[in-house]
C-alpha cells in the first residue's frame, strides 16, 4: 500500500504542507529575537543546480522551496510549491504551481522560474554537478556538445525542448519515455526555481542566495566562518518556529562538539564516532538519531589498471568485516550494508550482496584469479577532518592481515581537494564516500552511482546491461512494476563490485536546552524551519 501511495501521491494533488499568508514574528517573551545556531561544515556550493553535499543541502533548504518536499521520518513526499503533478501517459507531465509566492527579493516565483533554471542546470557549460538530474527530458542531449571532440563540438542548443512554459502558473514536461517515478524527484534541490540573478550572475549569487524559502540570506555568506539567516516575512508556506539561524562554519567534527559542550553551539550532528555512546548518555532526550539513507563505500577506480578485474574487487570486499569495525569503531551506531539501496525503501532485499560478509578463504582464493595485487602500494584516500582515519586503519588492517597486502597507505586532502581528485577521477586507489538518496527510489542509487554517463559515476563503471535494467525499471508501468528491474540491475553492479558497500549511517546529534523541535531526515538535514527556542 505505500509503494502505491508514492507512486500517485504527486498526481492527486496532497500538500503536506499548508499555505499561510506569512507574516507572524515570532519573538520571546521580551521581544527579542530567536535565534540559534547549528554547526556545519564549509558547503562547496550554494547554487541548487550544482549543490550535491549534505552541508550545502542543510543551507539550501531553508532558502529554497521546491515542488515537492519529504516526510522527515518516512520520506512520503507531498507537494510544496507544486498545486499539482499529472500525467496520463507517464511521459507528458503539466505541473501547476501556486500563485502568489516571490522571491527574497521579490521577483515573482512562476513556472518561468523553473524551467529556466533546469535549462541552466542541464546547460553542460554551466558545468552544474546536478547536470544529469535532467537527463530524462527531451531535449537534454543538445544542451550537452562534446568538449572531448577535436575541435570541441558546442551544444546545439541553450533549452529543452522538452520544457514548455503554458502561463504563469503551468508549465509542461516531456520526457524522453515514460518514467513513472518523476514526481519523485522533484523534491532534489537541482529542480528548484532560481531568479533572474542567479541565471545573471551564478557565481556572484552563491555569495548571497536568493531563493524562495522561509528563511533569507541575512549578509554575505562569510566563508569558513559562518552563513546567517533570517525569516522572509513574505514567505507563502507555514512559517519558521525562529526568527534567524546562524550556520557556524567548522573544519572538523571534533570542534563543533567541543563548543556544542562549551554552550557556543546549539545544534550539532558533527558527532566524532568516539563521542556517540557518551553523547547519549550525557543529553538523554536531547540526543537525536535517526535512520540515514546514507550508504557509506569505498569506490574503486575502475580506470585504475590494478582494479580492472571483478575478482580483485571482489576479494576486497570479502576482505571487510563491516560489523567488526561498526562493533569496535563506532560503538555499533551503523547498520553493515548488504544492499546499496537503503533498506526502508520498496524493493529491497537484506541479503543482495554476497560479497559483503567476511570470508577470507573466499577472498585469497579470488585474489589469486584476479592473478594476484599487482598495483604496489595501495592507496586508500578520504577526506581529512571526517572522523574517517579509525574506520579506514581498521580497513586497511583486515586488507593487510587477511590479503597480504602489506604496503597500504593514506591520502587525506582536505575535502574539497579530494572531492576535485574524485571527480576528476585523479585518485590512485580506493575512495571512502557516502551516498545520501536524492529522493525516495531505488533509482536515486542505481541511475547516478552507477549510470555510465551518470556526474555522479565516480568509480569510471560502465555495463549496458545495467543501464538498460535501470531503464526498464524506469519505463515500467507503476514503481511495483520496476522493482524487479531495479533489482537485477543491483545484482550485477553487486557482482561487478565497482563500488565497495560498508555501512548505512544513523543521523545523529545534540542539542542545547533552549531549543526543541529537533528533528533530523532521511537525507541528513535538521529540520531547522522546526526547531523552537525556548530558553
Amino acid at each position: 500500500m505505500r509503494r502505491r501511495l508514492l507512486a500517485v501521491v504527486m498526481v492527486s494533488g496532497l500538500a503536506v504542507t499548508a499555505c499561510s499568508s506569512g507574516g507572524s514574528e515570532p519573538k520571546g517573551e521580551g521581544g527579542e529575537e530567536q535565534v540559534f545556531s547549528i554547526g556545519i561544515i564549509e558547503p562547496e556550493h550554494l547554487l541548487p543546480p550544482t549543490t550535491n553535499a549534505t552541508n550545502d543541502m542543510q543551507v539550501l533548504f531553508v532558502l529554497f522551496t521546491g515542488l515537492v518536499e519529504y516526510d522527515a521520518r518516512t520520506a512520503e513526499p507531498g507537494n510544496a510549491m507544486a498545486e499539482s503533478i499529472a500525467s496520463s501517459d507517464q511521459q507528458e507531465w503539466t505541473i501547476k504551481i501556486k500563485g502568489g509566492w516571490t522571491f527574497h527579493d521579490g521577483e515573482p516565483v512562476t513556472a518561468r522560474s523553473f524551467v529556466d533554471a533546469w535549462n541552466f542546470g542541464a546547460y553542460a557549460p554551466n558545468a552544474a554537478g546536478n547536470s544529469s538530474s535532467f537527463a530524462k527530458i527531451e531535449g537534454y542531449d543538445d544542451l550537452q556538445g562534446d568538449p572531448a571532440a577535436t575541435p570541441p563540438v558546442p551544444p546545439g542548443a541553450k533549452e529543452m525542448s522538452g520544457l514548455r512554459v503554458v502561463d504563469d502558473t503551468t508549465f509542461t514536461v516531456r520526457l524522453v519515455e515514460p518514467f513513472s517515478q518523476f514526481p519523485l524527484t522533484l523534491g532534489f534541490q537541482a529542480f528548484y526555481p532560481l531568479p533572474r540573478v542567479a541565471l545573471d550572475d551564478p557565481k556572484g549569487f552563491e555569495e548571497q542566495p536568493v531563493g524562495n524559502g522561509p528563511y533569507q540570506m541575512d549578509g554575505p555568506w562569510r566563508h569558513d566562518e559562518s552563513i546567517r539567516v533570517k525569516r522572509y516575512p513574505g514567505y507563502q508556506g507555514p512559517p519558521p518556529a525562529a526568527d534567524a539561524i546562524e550556520f557556524k562554519i567548522y573544519v572538523a567534527k571534533e570542534t563543533a562538539y567541543r563548543d556544542f559542550q562549551a554552550g557556543a553551539l546549539d545544534i550539532t550532528t558533527e558527532l566524532p564516532a568516539s563521542e556517540i555512546a557518551g553523547a547519549r548518555q550525557a543529553y538523554g532526550r536531547r540526543f537525536v538519531e535517526q535512520l540515514s539513507s546514507g550508504l557509506n563505500y569505498l569506490g574503486l577506480p575502475l580506470y585504475q589498471p590494478a582494479f580492472a578485474r571483478k575478482e580483485i574487487r571482489q576479494a576486497l570486499s570479502l576482505a571487510i568485516d563491516r560489523q567488526g569495525i561498526i562493533d569496535k569503531i563506532f560503538d555499533g551506531e551503523k547498520d553493515p550494508a548488504r544492499s546499496i539501496v537503503f533498506p526502508a525503501l520498496p524493493g529491497t532485499r537484506t541479503d543482495a550482496c554476497k560479497l559483503c560478509d567476511l570470508d577470507v578463504a573466499k577472498a585469497r582464493r579470488l585474489l589469486a584469479e584476479g592473478g594476484g595485487w599487482t598495483g604496489g602500494t595501495l592507496h586508500i584516500w578520504f577526506a581529512t577532518g571526517r572522523d574517517h582515519e579509525a574506520s579506514m586503519e581498521a580497513v586497511a588492517n583486515q586488507l593487510r592481515a587477511n590479503l597480504g597486502i602489506a604496503d597500504v597507505k593514506f591520502e587525506t586532502p582536505e575535502f574539497s581537494v579530494f572531492f576535485g581528485a574524485v571527480k576528476a577521477h585523479e585518485v590512485t586507489g580506493p575512495f571512502r564516500l557516502n551516498w545520501l538518496m536524492d529522493y525516495p527510489s531505488p533509482q536515486a542509487y542505481l541511475a547516478p552511482l552507477f549510470g555510465s554517463k551518470s556526474s555522479s559515476n565516480r568509480a569510471g563503471y560502465a555495463n549496458p546491461r545495467v543501464d538498460q535494467l535501470v531503464a526498464d525499471g524506469d519505463r515500467a508501468s507503476s514503481m511495483e512494476e520496476g522493482l524487479k528491474a531495479y533489482q537485477a540491475a543491483e545484482d550485477l553492479i553487486l557482482d561487478d563490485m565497482p563500488v565497495i558497500p560498508l555501512w548505512f549511517a544513523k543521523n545523529q546529534g545534540v542539542h542545547s536546552e533552549r531549543t526543541e523541535g529537533v528533528v533530523i531526515d532521511l537525507l541528513g538535514r535538521v529540520r531547522v524551519a522546526d526547531v523552537r527556542v525556548v530558553g
